[in-house]
């Protein structure tokens, strides 16, 4: 048993002493690319190495340059978020950078990608339109990014009527919405836990609270699930629809994550009969 603990120590501190080796590899990488003009620096005499020196990225994220060595050297120390978000501005690091770094430092990124988000990409725009299935995008607060024609035409002609259309803000504001969503209070609850879930990491930013608390203002139903403070994910599964001209309809919901913005989600709505067979 002694034996046994003593290798699975042995494997994690191997793993860790890996971990911290590419985090300082990674630093001393991103560090040579950057200029001292960049950052408000004199460029100075001819350097040796291109980027800058250890002393002046120290100085400019107020550590020492002992701690910024040992980190680069890969030796383990206790660094703060702060410290790491310092860094990564001061290194001008891209989103997946800025994520790679704190995902090897083990640490939470204080900012939750509050200050990271960016448009949608056009390409992702196109790939809903070449979904046949009905199929939209979903931003943080459930703002729809993107839909296809199929989308449309299930929810009947929404959201193209709102001019900034929200998933939420149809469901509980929207009068259409009880009548197109069947079982819309079983419906109305697992989307208040799903929502929640969804914005637990963004739960400081401005947007999110923003339609968190119109939701609460403006829908009792809302207001009446949110203090349950349940949290589940939005998982696939049946929906079911009545529409106004095509009757009753059945999907099987598909969701994924997207690569390229993890604070967005592509849902997709199945023919529920077709994915049977």
């Amino acid at each position: 048993m002694e034996k046994a603990a003593s290798v699975l120590s042995a494997s994690a501190e191997q793993t860790g002493s890996l971990r911290r080796k590419a985090l300082g590899d990674f630093l001393r990488r991103v560090r040579g690319r950057v200029q001292p003009e960049d950052v408000g620096l004199p460029a100075g005499a001819r350097r040796r190495t291109p980027g800058l020196r250890r002393e002046e990225l120290a100085q400019l994220c107020e550590i020492s340059v002992t701690w910024l060595t040992w980190i680069e050297q890969g030796r383990d120390v206790s660094v703060s978020a702060g410290v790491w978000a310092r860094l990564a501005a001061t290194l001008a690091l891209s989103r997946a950078e800025r994520h790679y770094l704190f995902d090897l430092a083990e640490c939470a990124d204080p900012e939750h990608g509050g200050g990271l988000v960016t448009p949608l990409p056009a390409r992702l725009a196109d790939c809903v339109h070449a979904i046949t299935a009905p199929a939209y995008i979903l931003d943080r607060c459930w703002n729809v990014l993107a839909q296809n024609k199929p989308l449309l035409h299930l929810f009947d002609g929404w959201p193209d009527r709102d001019e900034v259309p929200n998933l939420l803000r149809y469901v509980f504001l929207d009068p259409a919405a009880r009548k197109l969503v069947i079982n819309w209070e079983e419906r109305a609850s697992r989307i208040v836990a799903e929502f929640r879930a969804d914005s637990g990491p963004y739960a400081e930013e401005r947007d999110v609270q923003d339609i968190r608390d119109e939701l609460r203002q403006g829908s009792s139903v809302f207001a009446h699930w949110w203090t349950r403070h349940t949290v589940v994910d939005r998982a696939g599964g049946l929906r079911e629809f009545s529409h106004p001209t095509d009757g009753i309809l059945l999907y099987q919901q598909i969701t994924f994550r997207l690569a390229t913005r993890p604070d967005c989600k592509l849902v997709m709505l199945l023919d529920a009969e077709a994915a049977i067979t």
